[in-house]
């Protein structure tokens, strides 16, 4: 696979056979970021668990600290009072039977989080086939089945995010903008591995974090010493 010339530089700045600590990791991936826009700063962690099976599972969501750094574009399926307090907290879009045709028939997806009540989730299932595979479908676990829309809104605009293993046992999740700096960047990878520890499933046996790596959206990944995040 070719690299482009500012990824080279950048992976000239990173030694490949070192685990780093996390904020020199952080610092790491500020000064390997090149690129002329604002890249989102990832991050990606290997469990010591198997996906397939469901005592082993890692779901769940957090608000960020501070949070992502992107705009987020709510979608909430609410009826009669719920669908006002949705309008009235903010949401981008909000409907009911006409949103799923328009979803269905359209293939309408201008947005990033799809909210439910949970009287609606009868409808939303029909979407189960479209939403899923984009990580949209509405999950209680994740904050996004409530009726209290007015919070669930509130939690997405400012940066909840969900975090779940891939079929590799790998969750891979925005930490942020190269923009926040070290110290915000921090804040947010600190709130989200202690969520992921404290989420450790009682079948899990032996090392849990297996791997962990910080990326830039153009830069090159940077290990981070799994032994240090360990509770």
């Amino acid at each position: 696979m070719r690299r482009g010339k500012n990824y080279i530089e950048s992976a000239k700045l990173v030694d490949r056979a070192k685990l780093y600590e996390p904020v020199e990791a952080l610092d790491t991936v500020i000064k390997t970021s090149k690129a002329k826009f604002d890249e989102t700063v990832e991050v990606h962690v290997r469990l010591g668990v198997d996906s397939r099976h469901a005592d082993q599972q890692v779901r769940g969501a957090i608000v960020l600290p501070h949070g992502t750094g992107k705009k987020v574009r709510v979608l909430v399926f609410a009826k009669g009072d719920r669908a006002k307090e949705a309008e009235a907290a903010g949401a981008d879009f909000v409907g009911a039977e006409d949103m799923v045709a328009r979803i269905q028939n359209e293939n309408f997806f201008d947005y990033d989080v799809v909210i439910a009540t949970p009287d609606m989730m009868g409808i939303v299932g029909r979407l189960g086939k479209v939403l899923g595979p984009k990580g949209l479908m509405p999950n209680p676990k994740a904050g996004t089945v409530s009726m209290d829309v007015a919070k669930a809104i509130k939690d997405s605009k400012a940066g909840r995010i969900e975090y779940r293993l891939d079929k590799t046992n790998i969750i891979h999740c925005p930490l942020g903008k190269i923009s926040f700096g070290q110290e915000k960047l921090a804040d947010n990878f600190n709130a989200l591995l202690g969520a992921i520890i404290k989420a450790k499933p009682a079948a899990a046996k032996g090392q849990y974090v297996r791997s962990c790596v910080v990326a830039s959206t153009m830069g090159p990944g940077i290990r981070i010493n799994p032994a240090k995040l360990t509770d």
